[in-house]
């Protein structure tokens, strides 16, 4: 894998063209399904989408459990994502004898599926309007912190009791920095198995080198089958396949699950992004990568075992500094100041505006400046010691599980309310294989850097490391600990305070040091962050709409959206970029660079050159309004038919984040036709691409 070049040359060349494009675009937006905006639609592109056809795509689409999008492609509960996004489970299935994420895997009937460790997958069934029941509780005279608590109570009546009222899981999903609320009601799937991978290399040809590059080639995509009750799922929706896949001007669906966009943010969440979050976060970054390529050079085994995160670092790394370019470049943020201005400008104006919203871009400043003198820590000791090893994490949630369940479910942290418990018992119940080498090296180097944030006389750190090494301390606790055994996690799980007390486990032992200062960082996050954050957004929301109307969509937030764009190429230095590469086109790449890492071909894929239609488009680029989670998304036609999958954006895309534009930046998606092709001639899959093309087995 080599590093990433700059991508600050690319950025700013594409942002300079920011004040030409002032207007809204036509095809920008990450829509609800409940927020469709049909006129809109119907003026840029002549017809105008049924809400049969809406509903259908709704109903058709997947939330994938590793924290990416997916939908269903046949009648027999064949569902489709991206190989990267399933590659969690993947590498779960994977062991030194049977490396499926290297070699690839395909399943010659349903009876040879390999059941996922711990994967959920869910269908968003319907979708309840509740703003006004949650914003009854901010009673004027409560301050942030109380009106947080309030609010979390009334979500978790209200997640509960539609629960218990549909049958199904209820979420609350925030829109508009607080200024509306929508309860989505899913249904859930927890025994889900894997059908067909194929090679790491193929889904990732290029490696990091041509991650958010294009002119693109990449087979990035899997195969799901869901199970009820040990029997293929029977889905009422599902994509059809498209025959005919698509061509450059045609207008196309996506329907998935962006993660998080920054449109609606102040100038000042912009800048404590720049200037805090960003550099800090991809400080962090940069040490977890080096530790991880350390480890991987210790063997063959070891490098299986980092591949998989390293991948993720390195992608994150790259889409970070994406961001932090854009929001480094001048015309960006003038464009963000010049939109804020004219918004204050107008409460300004109008003296009844001014006394109802107050001034909540002064009251998110405050609230900045506290997640400023914490966020280095917070990031360290909250979330790093718990997100960097598997085992602390299951030790993390047995602390907190034991702690929250004593409270009444409004009262808790929202990760841990009733209608999550289920979620919670489930991952302490993954059978997902455990390394305790890896373990304990991850778990070393972020307690390493805890120490470094908090400073060796910290009493934390003196109890905990004394006189050892972070690393010391590390594989003592691993190799002391019983958490790897699902069991004994479920067990402990079940028996509250007592149980954890009585079990003298060192790993837990070692979390329950550092959890009254995360907790005491979470709650202050709670409080004084996100509680200020919150109802300062909802009125500056509230402001917007007073002044520019409700035609406008709610920031990502990791729920269902749907968006739609052309399919079309674009100019990058002087040089016309077609609308789709195609398969001959791997080999073509693949010799430039004497067939080298990452450029080399899988052994399969050489055998199947001579079957192969050179021709056949591969990857192909869309304007579709994009962010980190749409990965797996599917792009359908008008007819609702799949045509392909999106599984990256280009460079220029990244600054999207922040301010959409579709001069160059673009969608990645693999086409419907180079599916069809490889599993039939380059894998023994002709029954998986007979099933996708027909809609049933």
């Amino acid at each position: 894998m080599r590093f990433m070049r700059s991508t600050r040359p690319v950025l700013l060349a594409a942002l300079l063209v920011l004040p030409a494009l002032a207007a809204a675009r036509a095809d920008e937006g990450m829509w609800t399904f409940n927020g469709f905006p049909f006129e809109r639609f119907e003026k840029a592109h002549g017809f105008r989408p049924s809400q049969e056809l809406l509903d259908h795509l709704r109903l058709a689409a997947v939330r994938h459990g590793y924290g990416g999008s997916a939908s269903f492609v046949s009648a027999d509960g064949l569902v489709i994502t991206n190989h990267h996004v399933g590659a969690g489970c993947i590498g779960d299935l994977s062991t030194a004898e049977r490396n499926i994420m290297r070699d690839g895997f395909v399943a010659a009937s349903p009876a040879d599926e390999l059941a996922c460790p711990a994967l959920e997958v869910v269908v968003l069934e319907g979708i309840e309007r509740v703003t006004d029941k949650v914003r009854a509780v901010e009673k004027p005279g409560l301050d942030p912190g109380q009106a947080a608590a309030a609010r979390r109570a009334v979500m978790a009546e209200l997640e509960k009791e539609c629960s218990e009222r549909t049958g199904l899981r209820c979420d609350m999903i925030t829109l508009y920095q607080g200024g509306e609320y929508d309860l989505y009601q899913f249904r859930k799937f927890t025994d889900v198995r894997l059908a067909f991978a194929p090679e790491a290399q193929l889904a990732q040809f290029g490696g990091d080198n041509d991650n958010f590059e294009y002119p693109r080639w990449s087979m990035d995509f899997s195969l799901f089958r869901v199970y009820v009750d040990g029997k293929p799922y029977r889905p009422q929706h599902f994509l059809k396949w498209s025959r005919a896949g698509v061509k450059e001007g045609d207008v196309t669906f996506l329907i998935g699950n962006p993660g998080s966009t920054g449109r609606l943010q102040t100038m000042a969440q912009l800048e404590m992004l720049r200037d805090v979050t960003y550099p800090i976060t991809l400080a962090w970054l940069d040490y977890a990568r080096a530790r991880m390529v350390e480890y991987g050079a210790r063997g063959a085994e070891q490098q299986r075992l980092a591949r998989e995160a390293l991948d993720g670092i390195e992608n994150s790394i790259k889409a970070t500094s994406g961001f932090l370019a854009g929001l480094l470049d001048p015309a960006l943020m003038a464009k963000k100041a010049a939109e804020e201005k004219a918004l204050r400008d107008a409460v300004a104006k109008d003296p009844a505006l001014a006394a109802r919203v107050g001034d909540p871009w002064s009251e998110i400043e405050q609230a900045l400046a506290v997640e400023k003198s914490q966020f280095a820590r917070s990031l360290a000791v909250d979330r790093g010691l718990a997100g960097a090893s598997t085992l602390a994490g299951h030790a993390r949630t047995l602390l907190r599980l034991a702690e929250e369940k004593e409270k009444p479910s409004g009262e808790r942290l929202r990760e841990y309310r009733d209608t999550a418990l289920p979620q919670v018992h489930q991952r302490l119940a993954s059978t997902a294989p455990i390394y305790p080498d890896f373990e304990a090296y991850r778990l070393g180097f972020a307690l390493r850097l805890a120490a470094t944030q908090l400073g060796p006389v910290h009493p934390v750190i003196r109890r905990v490391v004394g006189d050892s090494t972070p690393e010391e301390v590390a594989a003592k606790a691993i190799a002391g600990t019983k958490l790897a055994d699902p069991a004994v996690r479920q067990a402990l799980g079940a028996g509250g305070k007592a149980a954890l007390a009585d079990a003298k486990d060192p790993l837990i032992e070692l979390m329950r040091e550092f959890e009254p200062l995360a907790r005491a960082m979470r709650d202050r996050n709670d409080r004084e962050i996100e509680g200020v954050t919150r109802l300062a957004g909802a009125r500056i929301a509230e402001t917007f709409f007073a002044v520019n109307g409700r035609d406008v969509y709610p920031d990502a937030t990791f729920s269902l959206r749907v968006t739609y764009a052309p399919v079309a190429g674009y100019e990058e230095n002087g040089v016309a970029l077609p609308w789709a590469t195609t398969l001959g086109g791997y080999f073509e790449r693949s010799a430039k660079f004497g067939g080298e890492e990452p450029f080399d071909l899988p052994p399969g894929l050489v055998k199947a050159r001579e079957k192969l239609d050179p021709k056949v488009p591969a990857v192909f680029v869309t304007t579709h309004d994009i962010i980190g989670g749409n990965s797996g998304s599917p792009v359908v036609n008008r007819d609702g038919e799949f045509v392909g999958i999106v599984f990256d954006g280009n460079l220029q895309n990244l600054p999207n984040r922040f301010v959409y534009t579709d001069a160059q930046a673009r969608a990645l998606s693999v086409d419907s036709r180079a599916i069809l092709e490889t599993l039939r001639k380059v894998y023994p899959a002709g029954h998986l691409a007979d099933e996708l093309a027909n809609g049933r087995r």
